[in-house]
């Protein structure tokens, strides 16, 4: 893709968000697209958003299981950027049309006290420059559509990645924990309007949500960027997303770690 390919894509895609309406794929559109262009439009999106007055306020990690890595065939994670208009109070309810086909994912968020990067980056330091974790939501949304209609073709990873890896918002609970505690065993109960939908456990998340965290700013030091202190990271969804038609009432339970909850109307 040319560099115009890339600022069309992200012209569309930001449309797409803005009236509602989703595009179709882009890896349709062009066959040859790559990696590198996944992140190309994703950041040209990000310089648009930043040039509209938006913040960025953290990021998220996707793709850290290994039952979504084997269904994308794609043998690592994938990141997108929270911006300020996407966080959400707990138990919160989303304003209506605010989004195109919402899904949510459960996951462990990590809020940072201090900077960290570095292409040699280690498990201590991330913990070391942690602040504290909490439980979360994210929540998901498409604007690019999920089949094309004439092909039967569906999203590869790179539509994916170019659409901010689906990110849409994030919702953080109130309790606060150390860093230092083991993420493996916190898990989740989630229910939509009282039945349980998904379980699921930190280990899920590449063993250990910790690395998870590690694996982000080690990418972004390729890229000359580093993960600022008061940033919140997304760790990665330890179940699969759980549709959010309109009247979904959600809830997260942690059991110790807290509780997280929001409502589509």
């Amino acid at each position: 893709m040319t560099p115009e390919d890339h600022a069309r894509a992200a012209k569309d895609l930001l449309k797409a968000e803005e009236t509602g309406q989703q595009i179709g794929l882009l890896t349709k559109r062009h066959p040859e697209m790559g990696l590198d262009d996944a992140y190309e439009v994703q950041k040209a999106i990000y310089r648009a958003k930043l040039a509209e007055g938006r913040r960025v306020i953290g990021w998220k990690i996707g793709l850290t299981s290994k039952a979504m890595q084997y269904a994308l065939n794609i043998d690592i994670p994938d990141s997108g950027i929270l911006f300020d208009d996407m966080a959400f109070d707990t138990g919160a309810t989303v304003p209506k049309g605010r989004f195109i086909q919402p899904r949510i994912e459960a996951e462990i968020a990590f809020v940072m006290k201090d900077a960290i990067g570095g292409a040699h980056l280690t498990r201590d330091e991330v913990l070391a420059a942690t602040d504290y974790v909490a439980p979360s939501l994210e929540i998901l949304d498409t604007r690019i559509i999920r089949q094309d209609p004439d092909t039967g073709a569906t999203r590869k990873v790179y539509d994916t990645i170019s659409d901010n890896a689906a990110n849409a918002g994030v919702v953080l609970g109130d309790t606060r924990h150390p860093a230092d505690i083991d993420l493996r065993w916190i898990g989740a109960i989630v229910s939509r309007n009282s039945e349980v939908e998904e379980t699921g456990l930190g280990a899920g998340v590449l063993n250990d949500p910790v690395e998870s965290v590690v694996w982000l700013a080690r990418r972004m030091a390729d890229y000359g960027q580093a993960i600022e202190p008061g940033q919140i990271i997304l760790s990665g969804s330890f179940i699969r997303p759980v549709e959010c038609p309109p009247g979904s009432e959600i809830i997260a339970d942690f059991g110790g770690f807290g509780t997280v909850a929001i409502s589509f109307p």
